[in-house]
């Protein structure tokens, strides 16, 4: 029976991508809700019948009631059993199937699916974001809204069949019960309804704002708190472990006091309805008793009017926490939509078509990208590098290169100019089929917090076991791998690496990140100081390996370590944004420019970073 109602929607049925999602909170929530239109429309159904199913029996209640008050005890058997037969039936059949029915909608139906169908959708949508989108907020911030959004979206659709939809049918019926035994009963419980209404408008103007103003907090305070664990090595290094503790309680206070203030509302709320409850009980069933001591109400009309009282007194403290819940649910829905819902800031242009790689030839004309700034980045870039040729690039610290990596990747938009590949303007190519084009090596090589497996796969999924193994042996890593273990026991490939390949060395982590890319064999190779965490007979080693990489490969190659680009058909120099100086090793330094000073001033092979006069 479970399972039937678990698998009336599937949260991972396709649906087409959005780069503009609605920022809306209704319009999101609906877009979100489409594959659940059918089941909310049966859950609204028996929702209602489960109401007027209570409703009918406290009416069958005060029937009870009058038909005792006038049979004769011997007599009220024989005359009503075929009747009271039946009411058990309904009672020990009919309602548990509608609170079956109800509770398998609501408990099986949506409340697994509908958070899993959010959640499922906000990641996809998050992670087709931009690389510069994450640079600008806590990874800790984003994955705390991915988290908190799902499930109070789904107990606010919850609330909204299970308490709202109910209480509805509940007062409506409850309305026409007491009209029926006599309209006056009814003007206590409508004033009453008048009174309930604006205490509830008070209490979800105020709650909605309050509950996004605690979800703020929470998610800024988790973002800091991700944050001090991320960087832990910083943290103990500089021991700044009293300076985190204070980091973190300026948010977690800031986090109790707008707590506080919302639970203020609740405190209020709760106090005006301990009042209006009590007006109820007394008004309801005072009016009753003075209309039967008049004649004009039965004995079960009282019973009836007295046990709708007690059980609207009992129901409107469930429904306020009901709602609350509910407007609770959407401010926390609402801070996750500052996340989930925004644009994708970097998208495939309309019609975009793979990237074909031919020869292999990269040209950047008039490259310019400041960041959105009005200086640094690349200003005015020209350059051809020719298919098959390996080009090093050399600068100091900020000088543009790896921003010319970046956007030869399309991390960011290109602010003017353009970049072709065999031709192709890689603004009109597909993001994937570009970057499954180009292999990278980056100086920190992040890797996933998976299986060492997991992590060299990842350069070529598809890799059969020893195209992986053969992959490692040339990045030199497949020795090192075959002697590692994890805390849970797990050896060689299948070992763990820590969040961002945290067990392993600086040089280890370079080595898997280059087997990655072997692996990849792409057309395209760049290389972001990939040798700069490894000691120097590791990087002899790897150095002899990356040349037979790089056979028949496009190049691209920086390093501040510039013994490791002598041997490159040509070397660019890039100071402030521009190309100053181009040609092979020994070219730049007969010509005595800035190449030559750097090759001069190395220290261990290293640029030096002091300004010099060309």
């Amino acid at each position: 029976m479970f399972r039937f109602f678990e698998n009336l929607v599937d949260p991972y049925a396709s649906y087409a991508d959005s780069d503009s999602p609605p920022r809306k909170l209704v319009p999101f929530m609906l877009e979100y809700s489409r594959p659940f239109s059918r089941i909310f429309i049966l859950a609204a159904i028996f929702s209602t019948l489960t109401a007027l199913v209570e409703i009918g029996l406290i009416y069958y209640m005060g029937r009870v009631v009058d038909l005792l008050s006038v049979a004769e005890a011997g007599s009220f058997w024989p005359q009503y059993w075929l009747e009271l037969l039946l009411i058990a039936v309904f009672l020990l059949a009919v309602r548990p199937a509608v609170q079956a029915a109800t509770l398998g909608i609501l408990n099986n139906g949506i409340l697994p699916n509908y958070g899993t169908l959010f959640r499922w959708r906000a990641h996809r949508q998050v992670l087709r974001q931009s690389v510069g989108w994450f640079e600008n907020d806590f990874a800790g911030r984003i994955a705390n809204r991915i988290m908190q959004a799902p499930p109070a979206a789904g107990d606010a659709v919850y609330q909204v069949f299970d308490a709202m939809t109910f209480a509805l049918a509940y007062v409506v019926g409850a309305i026409v019960l007491l009209s029926d035994s006599d309209v006056a009963l009814a003007i206590p419980l409508i004033a009453w309804l008048a009174l309930y209404g604006c205490l509830m408008r008070w209490t979800v103007a105020n709650v909605g704002p309050a509950s996004k103003a605690s979800s703020d907090a929470r998610s800024e305070t988790t973002g800091r708190i991700v944050d001090s664990y991320t960087n832990i090595h910083s943290v103990k290094l500089f021991s700044y472990h009293d300076h985190e503790i204070q980091y973190a309680k300026e948010s977690i206070e800031k986090t109790r006091r707008v707590f506080a203030r919302e639970m203020r509302i609740y405190s209020s709320m709760e106090l005006a309805l301990t009042l209006l409850n009590g007006a109820l009980l007394v008004g309801v069933g005072g009016w009753s008793i003075i209309l039967w001591s008049q004649g004009q109400a039965t004995v079960g009309a009282v019973a009836a009017a007295l046990a709708l009282a007690l059980r609207l007194n009992a129901m409107t403290g469930w429904l306020m926490w009901s709602l609350t819940s509910f407007f609770r649910a959407l401010g926390i829905v609402e801070e996750g939509l500052e996340t989930i819902a925004e644009p994708i800031d970097l998208v495939d242009s309309p019609g975009a078509s793979e990237l074909v790689v031919g020869k292999g030839e990269i040209r950047f004309e008039n490259l310019a990208h400041h960041y959105g700034k009005t200086f640094g980045g690349l200003a005015g870039i020209n350059l051809v590098i020719a298919p098959g040729e390996k080009v090093g690039l050399v600068g100091r610290s900020g000088a543009g290169k790896s921003t010319l990596v970046k956007l030869l990747l399309r991390f960011y938009d290109i602010e003017y100019g353009r970049i072709e590949i065999d031709g192709q303007d890689i603004a009109r190519i597909t993001q994937d089929s570009l970057r499954k084009s180009i292999g990278l090596v980056a100086q920190e090589s992040s890797l996933l917090h998976r299986s060492i497996r997991d992590n060299i796969l990842y350069g070529n999924g598809d890799a059969s076991e020893s195209e992986m193994v053969l992959a490692s042996k040339q990045a030199q890593a497949h020795d090192f791998i075959l002697e590692a273990r994890d805390s849970d026991g797990r050896t060689g490939y299948d070992a763990h690496v820590g969040e961002r390949g945290v067990k392993l060395s600086g040089g280890q982590r370079q080595r898997i990140a280059l087997a990655r890319v072997i692996l990849e064999n792409a057309p395209i190779l760049l290389l972001d100081e990939a040798t700069s965490a490894l000691d120097s007979e590791s990087e002899a080693a790897i150095q002899k390996s990356l040349y037979g990489i790089m056979e028949g490969k496009t190049v691209i190659a920086i390093a501040h370590r510039l013994s490791t680009l002598a041997n490159m058909d040509r070397i660019v120099v890039i100071e402030e944004g521009r190309v100053v100086e181009e040609g092979d090793h020994a070219t730049l330094l007969a010509k005595g420019g800035l190449y030559a000073i750097f090759w001069n001033r190395q220290a261990g092979g290293f640029i030096g970073v002091e300004a010099e006069a060309a």
